[in-house]
């Protein structure tokens, strides 16, 4: 099964505004199982967040195609970047709570999980609380989730669901 592509155009510029409007779309679209949903940061002149879409079959992509354009999204085959980051795939719906990294790789299609400041990959049997918000990115053809550690022993993805701004407390 060869999936196809297409990305979409969009005027938003902050990370949590693109996963609401990609969330939406990809309801409004009814995506399959096994559809991916990635946002994609694009810089330059007019700075803001992509979206794509791979679809495990040419109609799927064809009708996707006409309900954006339809909606007023300029499309363009492909995918904007190879790093796009993740936020519907297969299983993303399964990872809620503390679960170990070997069931949240089981579960779904994340391939390999990283720790930040450390080498090679957790044992399967680590645990991780995933805040019901992970999101992994696209690396070398691979969906690789960074982590951190965490209080108690435990793992938490890097990209939490509610930071705080830069300069909040100023």
């Amino acid at each position: 099964m060869t999936p196809h592509a297409l990305w979409a155009d969009t005027e938003v510029s902050a990370l949590r505004a693109a996963d609401h409007l990609l969330l939406r779309l990809t309801a409004e679209l009814a995506l399959p199982e096994g559809a991916f949903a990635c946002t994609h940061l694009v810089r330059g002149d007019r700075p803001r967040v992509a979206l794509s879409f791979t679809l495990p079959s040419e109609p799927l992509l064809r009708t996707a195609e006409e309900r954006l354009t339809t909606l007023g999204y300029e499309v363009t085959p492909g995918a904007p970047d190879t790093v796009g980051r993740a936020v519907v795939y297969p299983g993303v719906g399964s990872l809620t709570g503390t679960l170990t990294v070997g069931e949240l790789l089981a579960r779904s299609a994340i391939d390999r999980v990283t720790v930040l400041g450390s080498q090679g990959q957790p044992p399967p049997e680590q645990t991780m609380r995933t805040h019901d918000h992970v999101r992994p990115q696209w690396q070398g053809g691979e969906l690789v989730l960074a982590a951190m550690p965490a209080v108690g022993g435990t793992l938490v993805p890097f990209e939490v669901p509610d930071p705080t701004p830069c300069c909040a407390d100023h």
